[in-house]
């Protein structure tokens, strides 16, 4: 089965960009998380109460992705994925009033399931940047924003307790506040990480 690596971090970290930046350097299977394209995230934007069904349609797209992606050749890469929009997105939604708690259950009952017939990624690249950082990158982005700049270090704060229920040797944590949209620094050292 083909390795799977996963980038996550808070919106307007940079996940995307690094993907990018990962598969100019090395040969990659890559599925990154779609925002205009997804039937119920523009709804989402306007109306709460698309919460549940754009959340059920992102668990089900990045479910499907990684059963996808573990068939390839090459080691698969995923800007987000199945664990950051259940343990990230989704209880960042119920938090804000935007899931009630039957709706939340349902989410997590659809997670667990699904991530006990999928395993795990072998490696999770954790970015983390400072707020400013984050608000630039946010305020640059041509797509629709959900979470926003000030819902960064609750997100990041559920990503990190997440991350806790890994063993550390499968994480790969990076502040990446300074990089620059080409990821000079980082990416030498992710390729060292998954390829050595």
């Amino acid at each position: 089965m083909n390795k799977l690596i996963v980038i996550v971090g808070a919106s307007g970290v940079g996940k995307t960009t690094l993907a990018h930046a990962l598969s100019k350097k090395e040969n990659f299977t890559t599925a990154f998380e779609q925002h205009n394209e997804r039937p119920f995230q523009a709804l989402f934007k306007q109306d709460a109460t698309y919460a549940l069904a754009n959340q059920m349609d992102y668990l089900l797209y990045r479910a499907e992705q990684e059963r996808e992606l573990r068939k390839g050749d090459a080691p698969a890469l995923m800007d987000g994925g199945l664990d950051l929009d259940f343990h990230g997105f989704t209880r960042l939604f119920h938090t804000r009033g935007l899931l009630s708690d039957a709706e939340f259950d349902l989410c997590h009952r659809f997670y667990f399931h699904t991530r006990s017939l999928l395993p795990p990624p072998e490696l999770v690249i954790a970015l983390s940047a400072d707020s400013q950082t984050i608000s630039q990158r946010l305020a640059a982005r041509n797509r629709i924003n959900i979470a926003s700049s000030e819902d960064a270090s609750l997100l990041e704060g559920y990503v990190n307790e997440w991350l806790e229920s890994i063993p550390e040797s499968n994480i790969l944590k990076l502040n990446v506040s300074q990089e620059n949209s080409a990821y000079t620094h980082s990416v030498l050292h992710i390729l060292n990480k998954i390829f050595t």
